[in-house]
């Protein structure tokens, strides 16, 4: 048997839920004496906060020096045991592992010739396999069906189903194919997503020229939902954002059985459909989405963890546009609490990093916005928002400029003119690095004032141009601009903006 290393086996027992623990702790049968260092093992990990194996092998075996051997064993058998519990705890709510389990019970009632009982399991597989459009399972159903009948010599069947087989294959085949080249077609889609959120020209036509694809231009005739739900996911991300992901919401609620195997689309529609009511800023909608997002009931520890990440994403965006942050300090607090049960580096990400860093800049706590924005900066670059690095950076430069930071500053501005210099720069990032240069060598207010002026008309004419304009308001420089500009404080020009959108015209 395979050696099970230790943290191995420390984050199997972590990543149990309750309920889970309870059920392993019912199929070991702690009654019996035979079991004892198994569940004194399970209990000693899961009681841990830290991995650490000396203190097991300690508490196992207090009185002597245990063979490394003999631990071993011990760790391999409760690691089996825990996975065993597991499919035993799975099958009774996923009918993934029934529909597997019963064609496993078709092998084993096959090899005992006791054919009339494998024939009723394949009606009962086949009867949940379309309901659950589980074609790869459809597949193996014909393939048992047609071994049957040859294993029997039923040549009158065989000669009745043979086309009936053959067209029902080609169907299951192609409905399976169709639902992998879409998903494959909506990661691809993803990935491109991640790296640019601004739209520049190129990434504009590298999008086009994944979206000019027949599958969802011309696509085939398929009963299946699954594909016409992933058509759906990916149209919402070209036209009609807000009306496209509603009908989607309603298209997966309208399939509860589905839901109940998974909640995991559920919860991505869901957070598209929030996010598409902020574009459009109907605001009142988001609210009522992030409540619908927050009561939903996961499935798994992974469903759990993409609803905190999601409804908090979404909460921090709703703050920081409506300039409550306030609201969005109290809201990170919740958050940062409830990540405890989750593992830290799902939040060392520049997505939260960002927010983090706008919401502390909201309520000019410029020491701890200036923490996270050196922790976005001195994250290792990879391929996911790639065009947010240099933003980093002007940024970066703003904290230092009102924190008043004149000597930092200098080298501040060589070392982002170097990074700029190195990638297709941006007008407005051009304009805020001459704007700070520039700064430095002003002492008198009008001065600042012209030159902020000056900033701020150029800024209004760079909001016209779209690829400009998506990176203009990653932050809300109008905003910060005009509190430069009239001595208010930021949150309050943000919420006074915020107000007059949000106010139906009377």
């Amino acid at each position: 048997m395979p050696k099970i290393d230790s943290p191995k086996l420390f984050n199997l027992i972590k990543s149990l839920t309750p309920t889970e623990r309870r059920y392993f702790k019912m199929w070991v049968d702690p009654n019996n004496e035979k079991n004892s260092k198994y569940i004194l093992l399970f209990d000693a990990i899961e009681a841990q906060t830290d991995f650490d194996d000396a203190a097991l092998k300690k508490l196992i075996y207090p009185e002597k020096t245990p063979e490394s051997r003999k631990y071993s064993e011990l760790k391999n058998y409760l690691y089996n045991e825990i996975l065993k519990a597991l499919q035993h705890f799975d099958e009774k709510t996923s009918v993934e592992f029934r529909i597997k389990n019963m064609l496993l019970n078709v092998k084993v009632l096959f090899k005992r010739s006791l054919f009339h009982e494998c024939k009723e399991q394949l009606q009962k597989i086949k009867k949940l396999a379309l309901e659950y459009e589980d074609y790869l399972a459809l597949l193996e159903v014909l393939r048992w069906e047609k071994e049957l009948a040859y294993t029997m010599t039923d040549i009158a069947l065989l000669n009745r189903q043979l086309e009936s087989f053959r067209k029902n294959e080609l169907e299951y085949l192609g409905e399976q194919t169709t639902i992998t080249e879409l998903r494959n077609l909506f990661f691809k889609l993803l990935v491109e997503l991640r790296k640019d959120v601004t739209r520049s020209k190129e990434h504009l036509v590298q999008l086009k020229k994944i979206a000019d694809n027949n599958l969802i231009n011309h696509p085939a005739n398929t009963v299946s939902t699954t594909a016409h739900l992933f058509r759906l996911r990916f149209l919402s991300a070209f036209e009609k954002f807000y009306e496209t992901s509603k009908t989607l919401l309603k298209e997966v609620a309208a399939h509860p059985h589905f839901l109940k195997e998974s909640v995991s689309e559920y919860i991505s529609v869901l957070n598209n459909h929030i996010v598409s009511c902020g574009q459009l800023e109907k605001y009142a909608e988001v609210r009522t989405y992030l409540q619908k997002l927050k009561s939903v009931q996961p499935i798994t520890k992974d469903d759990a963890l993409k609803i905190h990440r999601q409804y908090y994403l979404a909460k921090f965006r709703l703050c920081i546009s409506s300039g409550e942050f306030e609201e969005g300090i109290e809201a990170l607090k919740s958050h940062e609490s409830e990540s405890l049960h989750f593992e830290k580096f799902y939040f060392e990400k520049n997505t939260f990093y960002f927010h983090y860093f706008l919401i502390y800049f909201g309520v000019n706590d410029y020491e701890k916005a200036l923490h996270y924005l050196n922790e976005w900066l001195n994250m290792p670059r990879n391929i996911e928002r790639q065009d947010l690095q240099s933003l980093a950076r002007v940024l970066n430069l703003i904290i230092h400029f009102e924190m008043k930071n004149d000597i930092l500053l200098e080298s501040l501005l060589r070392s982002t003119q170097r990074f700029l210099r190195k990638r297709s720069v941006y007008q407005f990032e051009k304009l805020m690095v001459q704007f700070i240069k520039d700064s430095r060598k002003m002492f008198l207010k009008d001065e600042i004032k012209k030159a902020l002026q000056n900033l701020q008309s150029e800024l209004k004419r760079l909001l016209m141009l779209p690829e400009e304009a998506q990176l203009i308001k990653m932050f809300d420089f109008e905003s910060w601009l005009e509190s430069k500009l009239t001595g208010k404080p930021f949150k309050e020009i943000v919420r006074e903006k915020f107000n007059r959108k949000s106010t139906p015209p009377s």
